[in-house]
């Protein structure tokens, strides 16, 4: 099984970028399994959702404590210090990050791949969200589907569309452009 957790705040997408992965990966005949956590429930505070992949049925049924990786989308949590992101992830894991920085910046995160690309940017370029709000959930799931391997961009698109009731053509287009940006450091002594 694998298990993802998603980092971002209230309005950014998480629960649909949880949705998203899960119909894109049961497109490519798994089993899943999608659901959030929510702590204040506000604009702007920090959420959680969860997200299991398998090819058997998938039983459990709790938050996700030892992810196999993480999709952040918003650095500040990192930054700030708001949220442990790493809390409980799995050695070797995966870290996909919001951030004009690159991968090398998150080293500190400890000895993961960590995997960058500039979400915000792309959201904004494709008018998804505002200036100050850009929704990034499915401009960073295209990275997530390059990083991973565990989707198509082309299931990607086909679950975007089933989703994503506005604007499926740039949220697919913003998906393919960061599928094509995301930049990866893998973790010393990992091969990758």
């Amino acid at each position: 099984m694998i298990e993802i957790r998603i980092h971002g705040r209230g309005g950014q997408g998480a629960v649909i970028a949880s949705q998203i992965i899960a119909e894109a990966a049961f497109r490519e005949g798994l089993h899943v399994q999608a659901f959030p956590s929510f702590g204040s429930e506000r604009r702007g505070a920090p959420v959680a959702a969860f997200v299991r992949l398998d090819h058997e049925p998938v039983l459990v049924r709790t938050e996700i404590y030892e992810p196999d990786g993480l999709i952040v989308l918003d650095q500040s949590l990192i930054l700030q210090k708001l949220v442990d992101v790493t809390q409980g992830l799995k050695d070797g894991a995966w870290i996909l990050i919001n951030t004009p920085h690159g991968p090398e910046e998150f080293t500190h995160l400890g000895p993961y791949t960590i995997a960058t690309v500039d979400a915000s940017r792309i959201a904004l370029e494709h008018r998804l969200g505002s200036l100050t709000a850009p929704i990034v959930n499915t401009s960073i799931l295209g990275a997530f589907a390059t990083l991973t391997g565990l989707i198509s961009l082309d299931n990607l698109g086909e679950a975007i569309a089933a989703t994503v009731p506005i604007k499926p053509e740039a949220n697919i287009a913003a998906a393919r452009e960061a599928a094509a940006a995301v930049k990866t450091l893998a973790a010393a002594g990992t091969g990758r």
